[in-house]
Order: structure tokens, then C-alpha cells, then sequence
């Protein structure tokens, strides 16, 4: 029993040293080849429409999936469907990736034809230098030859994996040179927990329409009467000067102080009994910081502002809990 063990224990060491090896032989293939592929994602008008077949196919979605993640317009085309009507789908505008170690998968040949008469070019990641689909590519980026993994050398294991990391390769400097940001991650994951990370404090805000302040001068009754008649239940009622400038903040917490100590400083103008100098979030905080504002200092809500001081919303901590904001920036 025990020596079984130790050799699975050796095998799967062996399995991740082979595949290890072939990323380390497919170093040496990127070359100019891939910086033509590079040119040739960035210059397409349309979609990049990557296909394979098998294995090589579940490659291929991956990197359309991440290459749409990042910024570049994609979507995979099943190559069986494809010859079957699904081909309608590509355009002369658009740029195929066809992924197959030996470069004469059926079906990726079958699709050749009609792929080029609509005009668009291919693009081959293949191991097969000499095969169909690299002598009708545009560009060619040849994949490490390795034997596979697999214990009768046949599942698709090493070569899928060469497939899987030269394509991140592709992907990943075709968004280093499109300069993609952190701003447009989080706007194609905006349901992730990685985009939630990103969210701002202008994506969550309630902005300063449906939630107005109080003009400084009123007296305070006043200002949390007309607030009332909005629509809204104010957890905290914003003040400002006539230029728009966030003056203070009058909460219910200050409220409730005012009323069990005097009620009659409710008819003081607002601007004497309000919170000055708030704690306040500018529009382009991202929303984890606010959260964190609002964990360390248990507010409620926070005032937001534009980078002039002048107020432009407010921030609910309930806003954020829907959003899944609940972590640290």
C-alpha cells in the first residue's frame, strides 16, 4: 500500500515536470511571428473568433473568454457547428484563431475555405509547421512539440498546456499594449468579486438629485421638513454654500442629541448645530475604501464630493452591502 503510494506521489511529480518542460521549450518559439499576431488582434475591426476542436477547442474558449475580459472584442466558434451555419457568424472584419496541434484537424480544415473567401485572416497556433492550416495562415505561431503526459501518450495533456500559455501570452500583451485599466476591468466584472473590488464611489453613490442638501442659512427644522417631503428617509442631511461647497453634515444622531437636550435649537439655521467638516469620499474613491471609512468609523453614510470640495452625492452603507462591497480596499 505504502509503495504504491510513494509511486503516484512520483508520477504526478513526473507529470508536472513534463509539463513544466514544455513551457519552458516554447520560450524560445515566441519570436517575430508573435509580435505579427500581436499586430494582427489589434488591428481587427470586428471580432476575434477563435475555434478549435476536442481539447484544443476548450483552449480556444478559454482565451476568447479572455481576451473579451481584457478589452478585445471575442467570442468562440465551435468548428463541427460551424460548417453547419454558424460560420454566418464571421465577417470579413473579423480575425480567426484556429488552435490544433498538428494543424490538420478536419474540421479547422473544412472551415478554411469559406474563412477565406469572406476575407478574414487566420491566425494558427499550431505544432505543425508544415500542415494545412500554417500554409493558409497569415501568421503562424508554432507550438512546442512534447510528448504528452499521459500514460499511453495520448490524451491531450502537454500540448494543451503549451496551447493554454501561449495563448495567455497573446492575450496578455495584446492588453499591455491597448494600455487596458483597472477602470475597465471592473466595468466588464461587475459582477465578480475582483470587479467589486474596482467599483468606485460614483458607481454606487446616491447622487446629489435624489439626495439634496440643505442650503446653510435655513433654520434646521426646516431643512429636515423639505427633506422629508423628497421622498427620502435622511440618515444624514448634507449642507451647503451658495457655490455648492459641502459646508457639514447634520445626522440623526445629531438630531436626537439636539432634541432630548433643547428642541427648540431645531429652529437655529442649520449651519450652527450641523457636524463641520465631515468625514467625506471623493467620486473617484473606490468603493472598498469608503467601506472601510465607514467599517473603522461605524457611519452609516458617508457625504460624497467632487475635487473641488463641492457635494455630489451620498454613500449608504446598505448601498454597499448590495453591491457586495464587504472587504477591505
Amino acid at each position: 500500500m505504502m509503495a504504491g503510494l510513494h509511486e503516484d506521489i512520483e508520477f504526478a511529480r513526473t507529470i508536472l515536470r513534463l509539463e513544466a518542460a514544455v513551457l519552458h521549450a516554447q520560450e524560445p518559439l515566441i519570436d517575430e511571428s508573435f509580435a505579427r499576431a500581436v499586430e494582427l488582434v489589434l488591428a481587427c475591426r470586428g471580432h476575434v473568433v477563435t475555434t478549435g476542436m476536442g481539447k484544443s477547442g476548450i483552449i480556444a474558449q478559454k482565451l476568447s473568454a479572455t481576451l473579451a475580459s481584457t478589452g478585445t472584442p471575442s467570442f468562440f466558434l465551435h468548428p463541427a457547428e460551424a460548417i453547419h451555419g454558424d460560420l454566418g457568424r464571421v465577417t470579413g472584419q473579423d480575425l480567426l484563431v484556429a488552435i490544433s496541434r498538428s494543424g490538420e484537424t478536419e474540421e479547422i480544415r473544412r472551415l478554411i475555405p469559406a474563412v477565406k473567401r469572406m476575407g478574414a485572416p487566420i491566425l494558427a497556433l499550431t505544432a505543425g509547421r508544415e500542415s494545412d492550416l500554417a500554409r493558409h495562415a497569415e501568421c503562424v505561431l508554432l507550438l512546442a512539440s512534447a510528448p504528452e503526459a499521459c500514460p499511453i501518450g495520448l490524451a491531450p495533456t502537454t500540448s494543451t498546456t503549451a496551447q493554454l500559455a501561449l495563448g495567455d501570452a497573446l492575450a496578455m500583451t495584446v492588453a499591455k499594449r491597448r494600455r487596458f485599466t483597472r477602470e475597465e476591468f471592473a466595468l466588464y466584472h461587475p459582477g465578480g468579486a475582483l470587479g467589486r473590488t474596482l467599483l468606485k464611489v460614483s458607481d454606487l453613490m446616491r447622487s446629489a438629485r435624489d439626495c439634496p442638501p440643505a442650503a446653510a442659512g435655513q433654520p434646521a427644522r426646516n431643512a429636515l421638513v423639505q427633506a422629508g417631503g423628497l421622498g427620502r428617509k435622511p440618515g444624514a442631511l448634507p449642507v451647503v454654500d451658495s457655490a455648492g461647497v459641502l459646508l457639514g453634515l447634520l445626522t440623526d444622531g445629531d438630531v436626537r442629541r439636539l432634541v432630548l437636550k433643547d428642541p427648540s435649537l431645531l429652529a437655529r439655521p442649520i449651519e450652527e448645530i450641523m457636524t463641520r467638516t465631515p468625514t467625506t469620499v471623493r467620486e473617484d474613491q473606490l468603493a472598498a475604501e469608503a467601506w472601510k471609512t465607514m467599517r473603522e468609523r461605524n457611519f452609516d453614510e458617508l457625504p460624497v464630493v467632487d475635487a473641488r470640495g463641492c457635494y455630489a452625492g451620498l454613500l449608504d452603507v446598505q448601498d454597499l452591502l448590495e453591491a457586495g462591497i464587504t472587504g477591505g480596499a
